[in-house]
């Protein structure tokens, strides 16, 4: 059990509180800007009002410490499973997104199919025995997977970037999208360098009629003690000619929301980051209240909260992020797409998957908890 809580607390930096340049199609530079860049290698937030979060000791004390309430689901959470044949059934001129958990995400965009942050492991840790453990298997298994045109990955956290996952895509794959120095990790683990391409942020690159473009989040980066930062960390704009989607990886609540709006909105849907928040860690991670007010920045139409259901990596029980968004988003008329793990979304109709399963799973938590 100590070995155990100090390992977690080992993890905390790169899980919890989340936890060569090379180009394998054509990149366009809509802007740079060098303000994120630090001299001497990595990369840094830029908001004049970021700070630093918590460190890792105090962090392991409220671990040991602090009660938890309902950290863990009870009951088992809803899966619709898929298949190969399943999705190779989806008509190919239908733009579909489906949850595969956490902020794990299948779309079919234009045709092509698309893993974003593939997490199929067992647990969001450098550990098999520990680390945070998944509520619930994938919906498809990594064999089951049909073929995939792309990845796309927004930093190099363990509960967004999976080394088994990624090994078991690398011959299967033909494009890997992403951030700076990202592509390191790809390499050491098989991926071919001319399949990868490295955006800063706001450059983008087409592949044939999906263009994704990395743009902006407020986070940090790194997989051991002595890493930080020295990867980037990105959003992306997923563009074709029927849709356009935006995925935000991991961020605090910043202005570049606005900016992202502004410049590539109006968006049929937003994946947004709505988990994993806490007091201590503010300016990394949102509350649920910044949730929606990125949404609202990024000029989405629909909002799909993610980042949640899945993994255990902050204090809160493991369906509040759920509960709050969905009253936020009632209050606000925000329209918002809560689908079941497996279940397909179609674009022109996401918000028929407006279904708070958690409630059912959770009712008698729900109930002592409120």
């Amino acid at each position: 059990m100590k070995l155990t809580i100090l390992i977690i607390g080992l993890l905390i930096g790169g899980i919890m509180l989340a936890t060569t340049q090379s180009n394998a199609g054509s990149v366009e530079t809509t802007k740079i800007s060098a303000d994120h860049h630090i001299a001497d290698g990595g990369y840094m937030n830029t908001a004049k009002d970021f700070t630093e979060d918590t460190e890792i000791l105090p962090l392991l004390m409220r671990y040991i410490t602090e009660k938890r309430v309902d950290a863990l689901p009870k009951n088992a959470i809803p899966v619709i499973e898929q298949t190969a044949r399943s999705l190779e059934q989806l008509p190919r001129d239908q733009d579909t997104v489906i949850r595969l958990g956490h902020s794990s995400i299948f779309i079919q965009i234009a045709g092509q199919r698309w893993l974003i942050d593939p997490v199929f492991s067992d647990r969001a840790s450098p550990f098999s025995f520990a680390g945070p453990k998944r509520f619930h298997q994938t919906p498809i298994s990594l064999s089951e997977l049909p073929e995939i045109d792309g990845v796309m990955i927004s930093h190099d956290h363990y509960d967004h970037l999976d080394k088994q996952t990624i090994k078991a895509l690398a011959n299967k794959v033909n494009h890997f999208v992403v951030p700076l120095g990202v592509d390191g990790h790809l390499k050491s683990w098989g991926v071919s360098t001319d399949k990868i391409t490295s955006l800063d942020w706001w450059e983008s690159v087409s592949v044939a009629d999906v263009t994704l473009t990395a743009t902006p989040t407020q986070h940090f980066s790194g997989r051991g003690l002595f890493d930080k930062n020295q990867t980037l960390w990105a959003s992306y704009v997923i563009a074709s000619p029927s849709s356009k989607l935006y995925f935000s990886g991991d961020s605090g609540y910043f202005d570049g929301f606005k900016e992202i709006g502004e410049r590539f909105g109006p968006f049929d849907l937003t994946m947004v980051e709505t988990g994993a928040y806490d007091k201590d860690w503010p300016t990394i991670h949102m509350s649920p209240e910044q949730s929606l007010q990125a949404h609202i920045d990024l000029k989405g139409k629909q909002m799909m909260p993610i980042h949640n259901g899945t993994f255990d990596l902050a204090f809160h029980s493991w369906y509040e992020p759920l509960e709050r968004i969905l009253s936020l988003a009632a209050t606000a008329n925000v329209k918002l797409v809560t689908p079941m793990m497996g279940q397909v979304v179609s674009l022109n109709s996401a918000t028929a998957s407006n279904h708070a399963w958690w409630q059912e799973v959770m009712q008698d938590q729900l109930l002592a908890a409120y």
